[in-house]
């Protein structure tokens, strides 16, 4: 367990800290347009400062594990809304992140791609031992988690 005082480390250490140990995925997918899918998900490795083929090395296998390693030289425009959470989902792993925050994931998807999405996103997590904080307003949803924790006003309810 990492027992660092957070408050005491610098802005750089805080943002190094941050790529390395925490992953994001969002409701919005936010995928860089110009971007093919190995580079969206590559990109996390580049700002580590890894060389572009160093992290769509370490890309691809993501791609493929989350069942898009045929769309990898895709933009995001011509991928569903369900293929481009995927790759958020590669993207937010990249690094290797032992800590994975999911804001509203499945916002933005249908019931169906929503479900596949939860479905793969629990094989991750248990794969790679990650703990999984969602946010999400959607009870079912919520309901699958291990813990809930309810917030109203900002306060733990």
């Amino acid at each position: 367990m990492d027992e660092r005082d957070l408050g005491a480390l610098s802005s750089d250490e805080l943002a190094r800290y941050r790529r390395e140990t925490i992953g994001f995925v969002f409701q919005t997918f936010r995928l860089l347009p110009d971007l093919t899918a190995i580079e969206n998900v590559a990109l996390p490795q580049v700002l580590s400062g890894r060389t572009e083929a160093a992290g769509e090395t370490r890309a691809r296998p993501l791609l493929e594990r989350v069942g898009l390693g045929d769309r990898a030289l895709h933009r995001p425009s011509q991928l569903s809304a369900g293929e481009q959470q995927r790759v958020a989902l590669a993207r937010a792993l990249v690094n290797g992140p032992r800590i994975l925050l999911a804001d509203e994931p499945t916002g933005s998807l249908d019931a169906d791609a929503a479900k596949a999405f939860l479905d793969l996103l629990d094989e991750m997590r248990a794969e790679r031992s990650l703990t999984l904080i969602i946010a999400t307003h959607d009870a079912e949803l919520a309901a699958r988690a291990d813990r809930e924790v309810r917030l109203r006003r900002g306060r733990i309810a």
